[in-house]
């Protein structure tokens, strides 16, 4: 693989020239484990490898090295958590190398997944991108009685208090439908991986969205930098993500790093960077967000994420669905670059 590299004075004074790059779609990682290439995968690997992202690009005001193709294909990994996504985002969104006005936004990685819902090796595009951290808390040990949870939200004195505010400080955000369902009817027969160890796993589960073996579907995210795991938080998150939806979102899968992205995403598209209509949050199942039936949520936190039978499927499953967004953009892109499909020019 031959790697180009364009320092960072280079494309500004291109920039300065009137000479932006023009970036169709951008793919978002949230980690790599190790090099972009040739070791043990991270969410960013099969992407560089696959698309041929060959070309590097020094980005030292965010958090990894920008990559791209010459089909105009630009890759990025955020960091994990929302405050790095936020600022890597922001970095990108305001770097003057590149014109982004056009550019889909494809957010792609690995996530927990409700057993109700989903299998591991999975694949669920969101319309809905909750945050899980804004919040009032008490501790769980002292919770009144009739409480649910701890969690109350913002200028509210119970649980799920009615009727619901809009503060506007980043509670949740609702992506463009259309092109989410436009998505997921492209994706929804995309074959996933499946093994010996992720039946023997989802085989523990009796919900029968859980043994199915994986599948592509259509589940709203929940956003927290706290890794949670157990029955009674998986319930939270389904009551959070309704009340903050205002009953229309499903909960399907936990993730860390989403709102961040939507919030720089946001403050960008009010300065005419970006487009917000043009944003697809795509998570796949590594694990579930609860233990089986006989299992301590506390005993779940022991297994390490390389133990997960889903973690490499999901990964895999990742790239495959996206692959297919990504290549029908570019390919067809006199079709999608004033009009984002699903509308009356879409497909």
């Amino acid at each position: 693989m031959v790697n180009y590299l364009i320092p960072a004075t280079l494309a500004l004074s291109l920039t300065v020239a009137g000479a932006e790059i023009p970036v169709k779609v951008v793919v978002v990682s949230m980690f790599e484990r190790g090099a972009d290439t040739g070791d043990a995968p991270g969410e960013f690997q099969y992407w560089v490898e696959r698309e041929k992202l060959d070309q590097v690009l020094e980005f030292p005001q965010g958090y990894h090295a920008l990559r791209m193709n010459r089909d105009g294909v630009l890759g990025m990994v955020t960091g994990m958590g929302t405050a790095r996504a936020a600022a890597s985002i922001m970095a990108l969104g305001m770097d003057p190398r590149f014109d982004l006005r056009k550019a889909y936004w494809l957010v792609a990685g690995i996530a927990g997944i409700d057993p109700a819902d989903g299998s591991v090796g999975s694949a669920a595009w969101a319309e809905w991108v909750v945050d899980g951290d804004l919040a009032h808390e008490i501790d769980a040990r002292e919770l009144p009685a009739g409480w649910k949870t701890g969690y109350v939200p913002w200028g509210k004195k119970v649980p799920y208090e009615q009727p619901r505010l809009n503060l506007d400080v980043g509670e949740s955000y609702h992506l463009d439908a259309k092109l989410v369902d436009w998505a997921f009817q492209l994706t929804r027969n995309v074959s996933l991986s499946d093994s010996a160890a992720m039946r023997k796993e989802r085989e523990q589960y009796s919900s029968p969205n859980a043994r199915r073996p994986p599948f592509v579907l259509k589940g709203d995210t929940l956003s927290s930098s706290t890794f949670w795991q157990g029955k009674l938080l998986d319930q939270w998150a389904n009551d959070w993500v309704q009340y903050h939806t205002g009953g229309k979102g499903n909960f399907v899968t936990t993730a860390m790093e989403d709102t961040g992205t939507l919030q720089s995403l946001t403050f960008l598209a009010k300065s005419g960077r970006v487009d917000l209509n043009r944003v697809l949050v795509l998570r796949t199942a590594s694990d579930f967000d609860q233990p089986p039936p006989g299992r301590t949520a506390a005993e779940s936190l022991l297994t390490t994420a390389a133990q997960w039978p889903g973690f490499l499927p999901a990964l895999e499953a990742a790239w495959r669905v996206g692959h297919v967004v990504v290549t029908e953009l570019v390919q067809n892109w006199g079709r999608y670059r004033d009009a984002p499909p699903g509308g009356k020019q879409g497909r």
